[in-house]
């Protein structure tokens, strides 16, 4: 069953949940196509994207950032659309965008759903 993000497009829930290796930019193109399939705009689109990673990603992991471990805690869509990771180190909290976000090996489960984001927001 769909899930129905806050912005008004709903998104089919049907991509794997184990990143098992490189997926195929085919694959990666049915990830977009079934987070955007009743998005009317790029908003839209971006809020049904983050919604599969959102409920994809397995979280928390740790990973480096500038040489420091950090816990990626969660993920979250600013006001102007863009995916961020909420990182945590002691007291300390960061958002990095995700795309910028180095991943760990092995990669967490629904990691390749950051990969969908990337791929999408250089196809836009």
């Amino acid at each position: 069953m769909g899930r129905v993000a806050s912005k008004g497009c709903t998104s089919n829930n049907t991509a794997p949940k184990k990143r098992t290796g490189k997926v195929s930019t085919a694959r990666l193109d049915e990830m977009i196509e079934e987070a955007t399939v009743d998005c009317y705009n790029e908003s839209e689109a971006a809020t049904g994207i983050f919604t599969m990673l959102d409920e994809n990603l397995a979280l928390p992991f740790q990973t480096i950032i500038l040489g420091v471990e950090v816990t990626v805690q969660k993920v979250h869509i600013t006001e102007r659309d863009e995916i961020v990771a909420v990182c945590r180190r002691g007291r300390d909290r960061q958002k990095v965008p995700v795309l910028d976000l180095p991943l760990p090996e092995p990669r967490p489960e629904g990691s390749e759903w950051i990969d969908a984001y990337r791929r999408w927001i250089k196809g836009r």
